[in-house]
């Protein structure tokens, strides 16, 4: 298990001045990302970037709501509810309620798959690893754990093992599982901020 702490997380201003990301994590074979996990403040209204030849799983993780609106309609962007869409859908942001916080999980469908879950309800909650992949829990809210391990908002637990993560009321996280594809022993994860 490791544990990337949000306070830890490196601010990395929008060459367009519309917001700031922080990276959490990537996984690469080779030069080639397999996937990207990271957090964006979006400060305004404007256009995504494309990210041609991957998938993308979005998810308001504070402030308002946000429409995505494309070619074929608008999908919405609720608080800590995921949405999924072709990295390449040219999409623009309108903000429904002032500046939000999103968390992007960004992979190539050919390498990998990817699936994000809330977890807000009070109790025990196991997690379990693909076979083959990871499991990222991303706090929303509250103070969850993990064994004796107390968590915080925006901090990032990996886990390649079975875990339990236990929530009580006001506690909130996003179950991020990310299943490879080919068995790649090759896929190099690196943490953000190490």
């Amino acid at each position: 298990m490791d544990i990337l702490r949000g306070t830890d997380l490196v601010d990395v201003p929008w060459k367009n001045g519309g917001g700031i990301t922080r990276n959490i994590a990537t996984a690469q074979r080779g030069d080639h990302t397999a996937w990207r996990l990271s957090r964006a403040d979006v400060r305004q209204d404007g256009a995504f970037s494309n990210f041609a030849g991957l998938e993308r799983i979005l998810t308001v993780v504070s402030g308002g709501d946000m429409a995505l609106e494309h070619s074929g309609g608008t999908l919405h962007a609720a608080l800590w509810q995921p949405v999924r869409f072709d990295g390449a859908l040219e999409v623009f942001a309108r903000l429904e309620a002032g500046p939000l916080t999103d968390l992007n999980l960004m992979f190539d469908p050919a390498l990998c798959d990817g699936n994000v879950t809330l977890r807000d309800r009070p109790g025990a909650h196991p997690v379990t690893p693909p076979a083959s992949g990871i499991t990222a829990v991303h706090v929303l809210a509250g103070q969850p754990s993990i064994g004796a391990q107390v968590l915080a908002p925006a901090d990032t637990v990996f886990l390649t093992n079975p875990a339990e993560i236990t929530l009580s009321d006001g506690d909130a996280v996003l179950d991020i599982a990310i299943r490879y594809l080919d068995q790649s022993d090759d896929i190099r994860l690196c943490i953000a901020a190490r």
